[in-house]
This record gives C-alpha cells, sequence and structure tokens, in this order.
C-alpha cells in the first residue's frame, strides 16, 4: 500500500478552517511524513488529480460551479470531512437564505450581471454523502489532529455527540448563565471547542452548531430572562448556523406557557403580567 493521499478544498469561506490546519505546526510536520498532500491551494501550488484517501472540503456551497465541483471531488474521495461551520451548516453566509440574494447583488457589484450565485447558502451534506463532520469556525486543532491521525490509522475517530455544557463540567467551570446571568448557547449547541467561550466568562453562541436532539423550547425562554430581545435571538440563532433546520425554525419550539424560579415567562407569562400591570 501507498503513501494516503490528502487534499484540502475550498467553497465559499474565509480560508480559516484551512489556516487552523496550517496552525497545528509542529503537528502538520509530522502529518506530513504519513501523508502525500495532493491539492491544498492554500499551502502548496501542488495540484495532483485522484483519487484522494481523504478529503478535507472547507466552506458551503454557493454557486452553480461549487455544485458540479462537490460531485466530482465526493466521487474521487475515500473520506470526505466537512471542515467548519461552513461546511457543515452553511456559515455566516447562509443569511441569504432568508433574503433577497439579487437584491444583496445589485448593491455589491456593479455589475452583478456578471454574478453567477445561488440563492441559497447550503452546507455540504445537501449536495453529497458526507463521512464525518468536524464543527466549528473556525474548527479546533486538536480535533482535527486527531480525527486525522485516526483515519490515518484506520479506526473511527472519536468525536463528541453532546452539548457544550458537559465540556465545561469537564474543566470544572462555574455556568456563566447560572452565575452571572449570562446568555449562552452551551446547553443546544454540539460539543467539540472545549467550552472555549465560556471558559473566558462569556455565553458560546453556538458556532459549532446545533448538538443532537437540542431542547431549543426551554432554552429560549431563560434567553429572554437574561435580557435577550427576540432580534437578538434571533440573530445568534441565525448566524454561524444558519442553515441547521434547529437553529433556523424555532417556531415549533417556542412554548408559551413556561415557569422559571416560580415565574411564568413566555407569550402568556407576557400577557398576565401586563394584565396585573393594568397596561
Amino acid at each position: 500500500m501507498g503513501t494516503p493521499t490528502l487534499a484540502v478544498w475550498k467553497f465559499t469561506s474565509c480560508d480559516g478552517c484551512q489556516l487552523t490546519l496550517l496552525d497545528c505546526e509542529d503537528e502538520l510536520l509530522t502529518l506530513a511524513g504519513r501523508v502525500r498532500i495532493t491539492h491544498f491551494a492554500e499551502a502548496t501550488s501542488v495540484d495532483a488529480p485522484g483519487p484522494f484517501d481523504v478529503s478535507l472540503v472547507e466552506g458551503s456551497i454557493t454557486t452553480p460551479d461549487e455544485q458540479r465541483r462537490i460531485v466530482d471531488i465526493r466521487a474521487q474521495s475515500r473520506v470526505l470531512v466537512a471542515i467548519g461551520a461552513c461546511a457543515t451548516h452553511g456559515g455566516i453566509q447562509a443569511l441569504r437564505n432568508f433574503a433577497d440574494v439579487a437584491e444583496f447583488a445589485s448593491v455589491v457589484y456593479a455589475s452583478p450581471q456578471h454574478i453567477a450565485t445561488l440563492s441559497t447558502a447550503t452546507p455540504i451534506s445537501a449536495h453529497v454523502r458526507v463521512d464525518l463532520e468536524l464543527r466549528g469556525c473556525p474548527i479546533d486543532r486538536g480535533q482535527l489532529v486527531r480525527t486525522l491521525c485516526a483515519l490515518l490509522d484506520g479506526r473511527a475517530p472519536d468525536l463528541p455527540d453532546t452539548s457544550v455544557c458537559t465540556e465545561c463540567k469537564r474543566r470544572g467551570n462555574t455556568c456563566v448563565t447560572v452565575a452571572n446571568g449570562t446568555p449562552c448557547l452551551g446547553p443546544v449547541t454540539h460539543a467539540g471547542c472545549g467550552a472555549l467561550c465560556p471558559t473566558y466568562q462569556r455565553g458560546c453562541y453556538g458556532c459549532f452548531g446545533p448538538m443532537k436532539n437540542p431542547n431549543i423550547g426551554a432554552l429560549l425562554p431563560i434567553l429572554r430572562v437574561n435580557g435577550m430581545s427576540t432580534d437578538a435571538v434571533d440573530r445568534v440563532f441565525g448566524t454561524y448556523a444558519a442553515a441547521a433546520p434547529e437553529f433556523a425554525d424555532r417556531s415549533r419550539d417556542e412554548q408559551s406557557d413556561q415557569t422559571i424560579d416560580g415565574e411564568l415567562v413566555g407569550e402568556s407569562g407576557r400577557r398576565r403580567r401586563s394584565a396585573g400591570d393594568g397596561r
């Protein structure tokens, strides 16, 4: 068996996840001795043809050309790994999914008729089969290295499927919501970042996307009790994982009656408080 081949592909993205791979430094040098990099435009001019043992794909699909290209890459890749929030959930550019792309193009470009773009930004899994997903904006470098080493060793990577809250517990963090009243998406966000933001006393903003079966309905009233307006809630859920169904459509998660510390919150609670205040 020859040296395994590794290809790194860019679609619509900021290149931050590719830079995370380059930032691995010493680990990357060791990794480079075990693989042959056949395509990685961020790092080398080498552009060898497939097939590829492992393809890392960064970015979402936003153009007709990208639609065609990802199908070709999938056909040549034994293992395809989507890396980063853009590739796994559409990324920030998926905000276009809720607006008029033609209007955006007319404002941004002097000659919008020359722009070939889709009306939506969608994750890689919406177009081809994805074998593994590494989430985050950007991805976690340790998780990336461990995943590549596992694939080279012929074993399944150990990827978490719990929430950021579990990582806070493992690090011994005090809950920023309970202690400080800080709005935090940790209870519904996929683990993998090591609870980076809560460790530094700020709330999780969901860049790893939704965990499996998130209980968003239970979190929404807590966010509001801690000072988030409806617009702010919409913004935080619609930033890094706007195309994730669990984050994009929260209407089914709205619970009209929620009780927190004996106080009724949510729409019915607001109506009751208004009636009681004489407003």
